[in-house]
């Protein structure tokens, strides 16, 4: 029986890898320059060039120029961090790359966590998304914590099991960088977001579930629903239609939702994605509007209000609650598994619909998280204990 099983997962990873292979492919087709990594800098002849001159979501790289990403001109850093020890790992220094950007105090800059998807590494990641360059324009810092290939051979992080030997002990090792870089630099504790793609969205829910005082928000960008998928072979089953059980019921078993602080959300999927099929978006919405007291145990709305308009090929759905925008959908048409509005030179993003780091950060830059008033994961978990 686990001979077979390990067949059956082993047959749906393959059958991931060729379509990310088959996505590269077109995606070197299209552009035929070699990408150069975000911590490369231009000639100094040409660092004076603007932000309003740089290639916008949607346009094609230059043939000619450097990659658009190396155009930031904060610092990057490659370093790594002593994770807490955890129970069955050999490994436990998340190696992660950190980005601030140039000419501002580090002192109280907000800090986006950006969790990369299978087979990618931070350097990739940080040049498909281009998340640097609006670092520069806004002035907020930007680590990408890396999956170890001792840990997983193609980079996935393990979002379907929470377990302290997996998922858990991953999410544990990036709220722990986190507190060490807000303590190092004095970063805002009141302003930390999370963002991730594909298994790094699968993650970055983890931690929104298991941490909430940590964080002031969440995007999840291709990203598969929560609650079901507890083993690989479940995980790829989610991922290929969504989960088989009520949304809310799942997040309900997962989470004491009435003692749960809130967690502001914002997800992105393409709708011609093979690869994390999005229903799982959908599902996804669903499920941080019950986190956010739009819906109810039935998922009904008990408060509030929900929005919904079609512009430029893409749906966008609002759940409002008391006025504030709490969670945001959005469909782009056309997109698969990929990186809204990147750099398609860069497996896994690709520079259909809007720009995703542009959306993400306007949905961020209004949420703050004041971690004296949120009840700690341990509170949370002993408010549940009493009501089992």
């Amino acid at each position: 029986m686990a001979k077979s099983l390990s067949k059956l997962w082993l047959g749906g990873l393959k059958r991931l890898l060729a379509a990310q292979t088959q996505q590269t492919r077109e995606s070197l087709k299209r552009t035929a320059v070699r990408p150069v990594r975000p911590v490369a800098k231009p000639p100094a002849k040409l660092r004076t060039v603007k932000t309003r001159d740089l290639p916008h979501a949607g346009a094609r790289e230059s043939r000619v120029r450097p990659r658009a990403a190396a155009w930031a001109s904060g610092d990057w850093t490659r370093s790594f961090h002593s994770a807490p020890v955890a129970p069955g790992r050999l490994v436990n220094h998340l190696s992660y790359g950190l980005y601030v950007p140039p000419g501002r105090a580090l002192k109280g800059l907000p800090l986006v966590v950006m969790l990369h998807g299978c087979t990618q590494s931070v350097d990739e990641f940080a040049e498909g998304t281009r998340m640097n360059l609006l670092a520069d324009r806004f002035g907020f810092a930007v680590v990408y914590p890396e999956q170890s290939k001792h840990v997983h051979a193609h980079r996935c992080w393990h979002w379907y099991d929470a377990s302290e030997h997996a998922g858990g002990a991953e999410a544990r090792a990036v709220v722990s960088l986190v507190d060490s870089l807000v303590e190092t630099y004095r970063f805002d504790g009141e302003r930390v977001y999370v963002a991730g793609l594909s298994a790094g969205a699968g993650l970055a829910s983890l931690l929104a579930v298991e941490y909430p005082e940590k964080f002031a928000a969440v995007a999840l960008h291709s990203g598969p629903a929560m609650g079901e998928a507890h083993s690989g072979i479940t995980a790829m089953d989610v991922m290929r239609r969504g989960t088989r059980q009520d949304p809310v019921t799942l997040i309900d078993a997962a989470v004491d939702v009435d003692a749960y602080p809130g967690m502001p959300a914002i997800i992105m999927h393409g709708d011609s994605d093979n690869v994390v099929a999005p229903e799982n978006a959908e599902q996804l919405a669903v499920q941080f509007a019950r986190l956010n007291g739009v819906l109810d145990a039935n998922g009904e709305q008990r408060s509030g209000e929900v929005r919904e308009e079609r512009k430029a090929g893409v749906v966008t759905r609002d759940y409002i609650k008391s006025g504030r925008r709490v969670v945001r959908l959005c469909r782009v048409h056309g997109l698969g598994h990929a990186w809204s509005g990147g750099d398609d030179a860069v497996p896994f993003h690709s520079s259909k619909g809007p720009d995703a780091c542009a959306l993400m950060w306007e949905f961020f830059r209004y949420q703050r998280r004041a971690a004296e008033a949120v009840p700690s994961r341990a509170a949370i978990s002993a408010a549940a204990a009493r009501q089992a």
